[in-house]
């Protein structure tokens, strides 16, 4: 019945050979010319006859030069010539691998024994350990067991590390320095470190009965399920089990295209720049992929910064963003990120992370956003850049920001500007407390006034300003007496009932007395010098302060203490002008009567009065 995945093959020049049935044929993508391709269709390939097959081919791989393709099935291989389908060499196999010398291949002839070749000639046989159920070419030669994986040498079958894993593929980079394991759940990157291994065969320090420990470092791990695969320097490009098309590079996993279908990686042409897959109906499709992006991506990773640089101008605009957010994800040159990203979002957010001023304020001006105004406004504030600072809460209107900035630096005059601002735009409640700052009290209530909230305005005054108290509960009544007249009747008026208002004329000193001591704004370094108003009692410190403009009374020359008598009697003649004139003849008389009269001896018993009298 054959298998789901089709047996193809394509080697680095772009030449496809597949078995159709038992027949083989060829396609060659440079016949093609310089026909446009799109990514994703289907690519309109001349096909080659080749000639039939002697087994029904269930695998066709090329080895790592693509002069050979062995063909295998029904337990059995034979090697052909590329070029000419012609026989080299054949056998008996379960399975075949080829090395990473491409002269070089291994078979799987029972689950016991392993047997490698090189020039087409038996070069060792051995059993492993723990018997076979599997081989892996590559820069190593893999052998799946019970027990895990066991990576041997090609050269001597000396075991380099075993890894308790059960592989399902295994792809070797081009340099033999990385290694994808991939799973039934999960791929693995590894690095092989071949110096480490050569020094402890010679040394036969850190060599156990697994092998030697340091062979391999684990780079990641990635929860997703790998089909087919293939590495372009240290990208690796699969085909996962939900149909993407992906590559790994440094950590960070790119979507290069979505599959509408199960496609199989056959390989990647550098000069076309393009990705090639097939599927089971044996058509061919193929993706852009920038060979310039892989090899800047390649570099950064080996940390070769200088060929970075060289590779950067080859790669087009409009793949910066890309390779920056790659650069970002690496945490290593956020400043070359910055430089090659051309995303104006992803460049201010760089320039933000990095503390690049002057380039986040001009990409700032550019975007015209409030929420980069105050992200660059907070940078600058750490950075203690406060004029910057300013002008960037200004653009963002961050009225709140500014008020902070105004108090925390001690700016009397931003504070006072900061408070027009915030009136004129409607931002009464940082209007409010920028005026209150200042003492401005007359503007503060005025504020309230003018924005309806007459309860607040009466209170204000009541406290700060007792002078305008009987201003502004007129507007209070007349306000109210739209809503509930006999509440606006219950508000009293300290014009009208004094007695309601003990204290009221010490406070209207107390007021002017206030006045006078803000009229000169104290520098904020003087706060600690300053009582704190809890502990102050302004009617005691107002007590003979005279207001500015006013003439304080003069003293009156003291009159001669005088008598009861002389008390009533005068009190008597300053109502004698409503008297007739012989009635004031008579009181003048009765003046020196009094003067003789002893009212201590009046007898006062039978006189009563009228307490409402009294009470008049």
């Amino acid at each position: 019945l054959g298998r789901e995945e089709p047996a193809m093959s394509m080697d680095a020049n772009g030449k496809i050979i597949w078995a159709k049935h038992s027949e083989v044929q060829q396609a060659n993508l440079k016949a093609m010319g310089d026909a446009e391709i799109k990514d994703g269709e289907r690519l309109p390939l001349a096909v080659k006859d080749m000639g039939s097959c002697e087994i029904y081919p269930q695998t066709i791989q090329h080895n790592p030069n693509g002069r050979f393709v062995v063909v295998c099935g029904d337990g059995e291989y034979i090697i052909y010539t590329a070029m000419a389908l012609r026989n080299k060499s054949f056998g008996s196999a379960q399975e075949f691998v080829w090395a990473h010398d491409s002269s070089e291949y291994a078979i799987r002839e029972s689950n016991s024994v392993v047997k490698i070749f090189k020039n087409f000639k038996e070069k060792k046989s051995f059993k492993p350990d723990f018997g076979a159920e599997g081989i892996y070419g590559g820069f190593l030669l893999g052998v799946r067991s019970v027990n895990g994986l066991a990576f041997y040498d090609w050269e001597n079958t000396e075991l380099i590390r075993r890894i308790e894993i059960q592989p399902k593929h295994i792809f070797w980079s081009d340099s033999g320095e990385l290694v994808c394991i991939a799973t039934e759940e999960s791929f693995f990157i590894l690095k092989y470190l071949s110096e480490k291994v050569a020094a402890a065969q010679e040394t036969h320090e850190g060599v156990t009965e697994d092998g030697i420990e340091d062979a391999f470092e684990v780079l990641g791990e990635i929860q997703e399920i790998v089909k087919t695969g293939l590495w372009v320097g240290d990208c690796f490009i699969y085909t996962s089990s939900v149909n993407r098309l992906n590559y790994y590079v440094g950590g960070e996993i790119v979507t290069i295209a979505h599959l509408d279908r199960t496609m199989y990686l056959l390989g990647y042409i550098p000069k076309d720049n393009r990705l090639y897959l097939g599927d089971k109906e044996l058509n061919i499709v193929s993706y852009s992929l920038l060979v310039s992006v892989l090899e800047y991506q390649t570099a950064v990773m080996r940390r070769d910064f200088g060929m970075a640089d060289k590779v950067l101008p080859t790669i087009p605009k409009e793949q910066r963003t890309r390779v920056a957010h790659f650069l970002e994800k690496q945490a290593r040159r956020l400043f070359f990120t910055l430089a090659v990203s051309t995303d104006p979002e992803h460049r201010f957010e760089l320039a933000l992370q990095l503390g690049e001023l002057k380039i986040a304020y001009q990409l700032a001006v550019e975007a015209e956003s409030e929420q980069k105004w105050k992200q660059l406004a907070e940078l600058a504030i750490s950075k203690c850049q406060f004029g910057l600072a300013q002008e960037c809460l200004h653009h963002a209107q961050d009225y709140g920001g500014l008020l902070l900035l105004a108090t925390a630096s001690g700016n009397a005059n931003m504070v006072n500007k900061l408070a027009e601002g915030a009136e004129k735009d409607g931002k009464n409640n940082v209007a409010f407390m920028s005026y209150f700052l200042q003492g401005k009290l007359d503007s503060c209530l005025e504020l309230l006034i003018k924005t309806g909230r007459l309860p607040e305005a009466a209170f204000l005054a009541r406290t700060y300003l007792p002078s305008q108290v009987s201003r502004v509960v007129k507007l209070w009544r007349e306000n109210l007496s739209k809503v509930n007249q006999k509440a606006a009747e219950s508000l009293a008026d300290p014009t009208e009932y004094e007695n309601l208002f003990p204290g009221l004329k010490e406070a209207f000193v107390a007021e002017e007395y206030v006045k006078q001591s803000l009229a000169d704004l104290r520098p904020a370094r003087e706060y600690p010098l300053v009582t704190p108003n809890e502990e102050r009692n302004l009617l005691e410190e107002a007590k003979g302060f005279e207001p500015p403009g006013v003439m304080a009374p003069q003293k009156k020359a003291e009159e001669p203490v005088q008598s009861p008598k002389q008390e009533l009697m005068k009190t008597v003649l300053q109502n004698s002008d409503v008297l007739p004139t012989k009635d004031q003849k008579t009181l003048l008389d009765l003046e020196d009567d009094l003067d003789n009269l002893d009212l201590e001896d009046i007898d006062t018993t039978d006189i009563y009065l009228d307490e409402e009298i009294l009470d008049e």
